[in-house]
């Protein structure tokens, strides 16, 4: 398995020639997207070394040569930083284990000082670590137990009805664990998650073939909760310099909106047992 050949094929797939501003002359191509010769003639380096570094053998690149192939890829930020850890398995700081197993005194606290908005705190893994009731009820209103969430929107049922466009939230879960996947090489939970996923949806394994890297910091869906009907959150991901592999996320809405009123209402709403869970829907096909 070569991480970096894997994320640097796939990029380099996607891109035409001629939006990289290389001229055609009719020539008749087997792919659509560059070839290697191509990109090593963008990045400036020879095609005997892209190769190599393709290939994985290529060890003590340089930020000149990583920021080069970046340019030549048309890579965005978040694409840019992981290919770094890619290329730098043993020097990156953040290529190990995941630390964090246990939520520190004061996220409990953050936590319980924002009754008002949704919010939890998630390890590497996506598994929530703590919750206050509001983000409860509103990704996990049929629950009793934390659950990892990127498991939830690929296998619980409920999740594919709650996302208005859930194959664009399945697509931001996928890109964020590609970036996890880089960042904690050594933590077997992100590892053993991603081997789950692959196994058990077709979905996930469609969308992880494509190599979407972000980490999903700021997002914004369209939710249909069962309880309170249509809403609108921005998702908000913050990562905290004493915890760095424990992630706060929270979920706002904009003020004397529709949404907010929703809010309001689910806030109010005691919580019932859950009930059995609806019959899957059809499977979404990833093109």
């Amino acid at each position: 398995m070569n991480p970096l050949g894997e994320f640097l094929r796939s990029r380099r797939g996607v891109i035409r020639p001629q939006d990289a501003g290389l001229t055609r002359y009719g020539e008749r191509r087997r792919v659509s997207g560059l070839r290697r010769e191509e990109l090593a003639q963008l990045a400036g380096v020879s095609v005997s070394y892209y190769t190599r570094l393709e290939q994985g053998q290529a060890h003590n690149v340089s930020d000149e040569v990583l920021d080069a192939v970046a340019r030549a890829l048309q890579l965005d930020g978040d694409e840019r930083a992981h290919l770094f850890v890619l290329a730098r398995p043993g020097r990156a700081t953040t290529g190990r284990a995941a630390r964090s197993h246990t939520t520190p005194p004061a996220l409990h606290q953050m936590l319980a000082m924002m009754p008002d908005v949704p919010a939890m705190v998630l390890g590497a893994a996506t598994d929530v670590h703590a919750w206050n009731p509001l983000g409860h009820a509103l990704l996990a209103w049929h629950l009793d137990e934390a659950p990892n969430m990127s498991r939830s929107v690929f296998l619980d049922p409920r999740m594919r009805e709650l996302y208005a466009d859930w194959p664009g939230k399945a697509r931001s879960v996928v890109a964020y664990l590609r970036m996890a996947v880089g960042r904690y090489r050594g933590d077997r939970r992100v590892v053993g998650l991603v081997e789950e996923l692959l196994s058990r949806s077709p979905e996930f394994a469609g969308m992880w073939a494509e190599h979407p890297v972000s980490t999903c910091e700021t997002m914004t869906y369209d939710m249909a909760h069962p309880v309170v009907g249509a809403l609108t959150v921005n998702q908000h991901t913050l990562r905290l310099e004493d915890t760095p592999d424990l992630m706060l996320v929270t979920f706002t809405v904009e003020a004397g909106s529709p949404s907010a009123a929703a809010l309001r209402m689910l806030g109010g709403i005691p919580r019932r047992a859950p009930a059995p869970a609806p019959p899957p829907r059809h499977s979404v096909t990833v093109p």
